[in-house]
């Protein structure tokens, strides 16, 4: 009888030991597994986003940490005399953990936003984008915390990824690079229609950041590489507006700038005249007694 309970206590004994040396070799294996999926997964994201991918390697670390999470509860609930204290155990780590989410709750919020950028690949670092109606820039850098952008003032902009996610993002150069800056001018309705469109198109074809956009097709159909058109009717005056297309978003930009100087130049001397509101003040007199 007593070789029996000491036969039964050393296989229980050998069980306990190898069950847990199976189940963590597993999730070793698992875990490397997943790590080099990852790690391939990283690095492809991370050069489509121009980033450093060594920024990302807590991801990797996040998941072995919860593969072998789960190796150890599954560790606990096969053996009984380790069943109750890991409940016990993990009740009050659960509770802790509880009570470290919510503290952090905002900065896990960032991560699980930039994990969705890596994810997603809205924009990258060097992207020209407008996030909502505030702020506008070049992105330079990209983190799962948070994305800096370079403002037009040489400012950096540090903006939580999670408020990024909640925001309407407009990319200038997510698939391409060329834009069309739409030139608005208004004339009054005394002017020469013709002539101030012909004096827009001239303008804007000498400007040397303007690229011609036009297919061969277009060209074969004589349209012309400045398209301008009567858009509307204002109070006092009548809208026209050109579409010009430049290079990039820093040259449209500037070509937008310049070919508002040289067309109301233009205008100047041609007798093209761009309204203005106009008061009239009557000054009335007061009746003697």
């Amino acid at each position: 009888m007593e070789l029996k309970n000491i036969l039964n206590n050393e296989s229980k004994l050998i069980e306990y030991l190898i069950i847990p040396m199976i189940i963590l070799v597993i999730a070793f294996i698992f875990s490397k597994i997943l790590r080099l999926i990852m790690s391939k997964f990283v690095k492809a994201a991370s050069s489509k986003l121009n980033v450093d991918p060594t920024k990302y390697n807590f991801l990797k670390n996040a998941v072995s940490f919860i593969v072998f999470m789960i190796a150890i509860i599954v560790i606990f609930q096969s053996i009984p005399p380790l069943r109750a204290y890991g409940v016990t155990l993990f009740a009050s780590a659960g509770i802790l953990a509880a009570i470290v989410g919510f503290a952090s709750q905002s900065a896990f919020s960032n991560i699980i936003s930039g994990v969705f950028i890596v994810i997603f690949k809205p924009f990258r670092v060097d992207d020209i984008i407008n996030i909502g109606e505030l702020h506008a820039g070049v992105v330079e850098d990209i983190t799962l915390r948070h994305t800096i952008i370079k403002n037009f003032e040489n400012r950096r902009i540090v903006i939580p990824n999670s408020i990024i996610s909640e925001q309407t993002i407009t990319n200038s150069t997510l698939t391409e690079d060329k834009v069309c800056m739409f030139v608005f001018m208004g004339i009054s309705y005394d002017s020469d229609i013709d002539l101030a469109m012909k004096i827009i198109q001239e303008e804007a074809e000498k400007h040397p950041f303007q690229i011609d956009n036009r297919s061969q097709e277009d060209v074969d159909k004589g349209i012309p590489e400045i398209i301008v058109r009567l858009i509307g009717f204002g109070d006092s005056s009548v809208n026209l507006r050109a579409s010009v297309w430049a290079s990039n978003p820093r040259d449209g930009f500037a070509m937008k700038c310049d070919l508002h100087k040289s067309i109301k130049e233009r205008f100047d001397q041609e007798g093209i005249e761009i309204p203005f509101p106009y008061r009239t003040i009557v000054y009335k007199e007061k009746k003697t007694e």
